[in-house]
């Protein structure tokens, strides 16, 4: 009798691995719809709004850390105003002390008397030192920097009148070119708080707060025209210590716009034709000048064109008047670093480039 084959079935048979084939392919398929759908562009998305939106999220870090910096600052600046008030009591008992002995002088002790009052004389300095360190002290404006970064070395900060220069041209918006292009587009509020920018109004600030009371000033902004910060007349004087004066320029300079190009041809001839003149002027610019005499009518401006403009602009600045200048870096301006250094030479001013966490 004939034995019946028994059929052996298998796990992994034809109709298995068809089943598993198409799963594996479905599961592909999901997977290549997902990772589309995440890809893809969010629609109707503006790409300026999105440029826009990433520049205020680096403006937003760099605030926090601003804020952080000023935090420390003004815990630092109250100890040592707390410190300097307290010796510059100490100070005041000891010279009324000193003053009192010699109300009881005898004439057998006249010989005393010289070194009694030259004693005097030197706590009467020492106070007058402490006193100007308080906040409440002899400045018509107050700033802080960083640290020991408010403080400059060689820049002449006197004068009789000194005239505040400040460029608000579109360069002014950023270092680079594209950046530049892409922030002219942007509403005014944008302009304003560009990084650039707030460096050229914490410098103006800075140099406000530095100025001797003694000193008369006036803050012009410049680019295709010369206007004040503050008031109409562009020749008009105002007191380093009327606060009121200082407070309004301040006001005035943060409220400015940059736009348009750059011309020192103009800016020059009102300085000179203000009276009386300055005899000391500061600078506050990116570069060498777009418009004037010399200037290419059409097409673009280069670094050589500038330049030439650039000369022709300080011809009608007149000898003798100290003109130092600081320089913001630009993109694309190869000749502005050596020209103004020359400039600065020539009328025995000074030429600053600032870091850039200063001041």
């Amino acid at each position: 009798m004939a034995r019946k084959k028994i059929r052996q079935t298998s796990t992994f048979s034809l109709s298995f691995l068809d089943i598993m084939s198409c799963g594996l392919g479905a599961a592909v398929l999901i997977f290549l719809l997902l990772k589309y759908v995440v890809d893809s562009p969010i629609p109707n998305q503006d790409p300026q709004v999105l440029a826009e939106i990433s520049l205020l999220e680096e403006e937003i870090l760099e605030g926090e850390k601003s804020l952080v910096r000023i935090r420390n600052t003004i815990s630092d600046v109250s100890d040592e105003s707390v410190t300097a008030q307290g010796l510059a009591r100490r100070i005041s008992e000891e010279i009324k002390e000193l003053k009192s002995e010699l109300d009881e002088i005898t004439p057998d002790s006249i010989a005393d008397i010289p070194g009694l009052k030259a004693k005097i004389a030197r706590l009467e300095s020492q106070k007058k030192a402490l006193e100007e360190t308080v906040p409440s002290g002899n400045k018509a404006f107050e700033f802080t920097g960083d640290g020991d970064r408010q403080y400059l070395t060689g820049l002449k900060l006197g004068g009789r009148n000194v005239l505040i220069l400040i460029d608000s041209s579109a360069s002014m918006l950023d270092e680079t070119i594209v950046n530049i292009l892409r922030r002219r587009n942007m509403s005014d509020d944008l302009k304003r708080q560009s990084q650039k920018w707030s460096r050229v109004l914490d410098i103006t600030q800075w140099v406000v707060a530095n100025l001797p009371l003694s000193s008369d000033f006036q803050m012009l902004t410049f680019n295709n025209e010369v206007k004040p910060v503050f008031g109409d007349k562009v020749d008009a004087w105002y007191e380093v210590a009327d606060r009121i004066s200082v407070a309004s320029a301040v006001q005035g300079v943060n409220k400015v716009v940059p736009n348009n190009g750059t011309n020192m041809e103009k800016m020059f001839e009102v300085a000179m034709s203000m009276n009386p003149r300055p005899d000391n002027i500061f600078i506050l610019t990116d570069g060498l000048p777009t418009q004037g005499d010399g200037a290419p009518s059409t097409g673009s401006i280069t670094g050589a064109d500038r330049y030439r403009v650039f000369r022709n602009a300080v011809q009608k600045l007149e000898p003798g008047i100290p003109v130092n200048i600081m320089l913001l870096p630009l993109e694309g301006d190869p000749y502005a670093a050596g020209a103004f250094w020359g400039l600065a030479i020539r009328s025995q001013g000074s030429f600053i480039t600032p870091a850039r966490d200063w001041p």
